[in-house]
């Protein structure tokens, strides 16, 4: 395999140093940028077992003729000639499972395009970002955004705390409206197209092209980069330049993509921006939901038992962690996290489904993926402070597993005693923290 992943980096290493130096400016010459060394890259990049697009095509079968696809690719795409195919929909599971939320995969090309272009366009944007913004960005993670509010809650010792929730971000963000934003950093008149082409994109459901007008759909590469990019200039700018200033206390927001809290040390700063926010969201397109954001106040003993506060709302939930007030081994009041009982229900809703899927699978392999799952889901919820819920989780896993192998024969129940020896000899990984965080 020929090209020169140095050169790429290189290249959006200067454009980073331009834009870093230049915040102000607007890039109208990049498509040059998008050669036969960035394309492979991007095809690197790509994950090779994730599900096909329309056409069917895989990773294995897109790479054995890599050099001739890509090369067809960029000549496509420096003509004007390519096309978005549409994109698959899928639903998966949201919150308790109760509710969905549309998954898009586009095809294997079209990933490795949008990673592309994503490649080119993040240096551009990076320097712009606010310190507030963690999602899908590199060098940060949403463990970061986690801890950035523990210290930021802890430091104030708590105060107001405003839970937002934007309603189908994802399926609702305004064209218009995002164009407008993307020109004040981007005027290069082909990526411009190129990203237009995938906001316009078809969409395959139940056998069904249908194209909207609004929304970009969850999953495509560049998804996460346009929401960015659009919460960006909506959100993230408008707090720090006309609301910050205007308040009487300290305000500190933490964003991961459209998901975001907002902190306050003073009743009167939230309340006023819990009436601010819809208008500015519903100028932009975008709607907060009423039923799901939620302001508490949120200080160390409100709404404990037996108190005039006690059936106050004294949590809330970000990230998948539900965050409250606790006393810590040396008596002191410290913020502490737990999984939170959705993502609980949620993620013992998919184990059960898998075990049902594949009960006649020899035990040793499904021993390796439930393993593989449980070491996925502590790896996330491994905290300081949430071992209850790990280990709540790992004997709902093997209660669950128990019975899934006990319907493998009608004639002979799967006892428990069965299955502590089977554990014996296939014991589960142990319900241990990953991330230590210090709670004082």
């Amino acid at each position: 395999m020929h090209g020169n992943p140095t050169s790429t980096s290189t290249k959006r290493q200067r454009i980073a140093e331009l834009a870093k130096q230049r915040p102000e400016i607007a890039f109208t010459s990049l498509n040059h940028l998008l050669d036969l060394d960035l394309l492979r890259e991007a095809f690197l990049r790509t994950p090779k077992d994730k599900a096909p697009g329309v056409d069917g095509q895989t990773y294995a079968e897109y790479g054995a003729h890599l050099e001739e696809n890509l090369q067809s690719l960029l000549q496509r795409v420096k003509s004007g000639t390519y096309y978005a195919p549409s994109v698959r929909r899928v639903y998966v599971p949201k919150g308790t499972g109760k509710e969905t939320r549309p998954i898009g995969i586009p095809t294997l090309e079209d990933k490795v395009l949008q990673r592309a272009v994503v490649l080119l366009l993040q240096p551009l944007y990076e320097p712009l970002f606010a310190e507030s913004s963690y999602g899908f960005r590199p060098g940060r993670s949403a463990h970061q955004a986690l801890e950035s509010l523990r210290e930021q809650l802890m430091a104030t010792m708590g105060g107001w705390v405003l839970d937002v929730d934007v309603r189908k971000f994802f399926d609702t963000l305004d064209h218009g409206h995002l164009r407008e934003l993307l020109r004040h950093r981007v005027r290069d008149g082909v990526l411009l197209r190129l990203i237009d082409k995938w906001l316009n994109a078809g969409v395959l459901e139940d056998g069904e092209i249908f194209f909207p007008d609004e929304g970009t759909p969850q999953g495509g590469v560049i998804s996460p980069l346009l929401a960015n990019i659009y919460l960006h200039y909506v959100l993230d700018m408008w707090l720090e330049q006309a609301v910050k200033p205007r308040l009487r206390g300290r305000v500190f927001s933490i964003r991961y993509a459209d998901d975001f809290v907002l902190g306050f040390t003073c009743e009167a700063d939230a309340r006023r921006l819990l009436e601010l926010l819809p208008k500015r969201f519903v100028k932009h397109g975008l709607t907060i939901h009423p039923d799901k954001t939620h302001l508490l106040r949120f200080r160390p003993g409100w709404g404990r038992p037996g108190g005039r506060d006690a059936h106050a709302k004294a949590s809330f939930d970000f990230l998948g962690f539900t965050h409250y007030w606790g006393l810590s081994r040396q008596g002191r009041w410290v913020i502490k996290r737990k999984t939170a009982s959705n993502r609980f229900t949620r993620a013992i809703k998919k184990i059960s489904a898998w075990c049902r899927t594949h009960r006649h699978d020899p035990v040793a392999e499904q021993h390796a993926t439930l393993s593989s799952k449980l070491r996925g889901h502590f790896t996330y919820y491994g905290i300081t402070g949430n071992s209850h819920a790990l280990s709540a989780f790992r004997h709902f896993v093997a209660r669950v597993w128990k019975n899934w192998l006990s319907r493998r024969n009608r004639e002979r129940r799967w006892s428990w005693l069965d299955h502590a020896r089977m554990l014996q000899r296939y014991p589960l990984p142990p319900a241990t923290p990953v991330h230590s965080v210090y709670l004082a």
